[in-house]
């Protein structure tokens, strides 16, 4: 099975950097599709906000999604970053073959 996370992060560098960890140093990912500017509409601390984000869409396995929720958690700067998941439905059989072969073993 397979998810498509989403991550939004305060800056490109913080989307960027995480990508990288989640991508290729930890090989958690297949790919991360990094949106540069969203607008973030929510309550936080009694007070309503409006905030220009990067929206990060992350593939991966579903197995691998407890791992990514771990990973971004330790990098993140916001107090409680944005971090959900939703199944994938079907896709592209190749390009689903080349998600597990990414994500596959466990590194670390």
């Amino acid at each position: 099975m397979f998810s498509i996370c989403y991550v939004t992060t305060p800056t490109m560098i913080v989307a960027s950097t995480l990508s990288k960890i989640l991508v290729q140093n930890r090989r958690v990912a297949a790919c991360v599709n990094i949106v540069p500017s969203v607008t973030s509409v929510y309550e936080w601390e009694g007070e309503l906000k409006e905030d220009t984000e990067c929206l990060m869409i992350i593939k991966t396995q579903t197995s691998r999604v407890k791992d990514i929720i771990e990973l971004v958690k330790a990098n993140h700067p916001y107090d409680c970053p944005e971090i959900i998941s939703m199944p994938m439905g079907e896709g592209y059989v190749p390009y689903l073959d080349w998600i597990s072969q990414k994500t596959g073993s466990r590194i670390g």
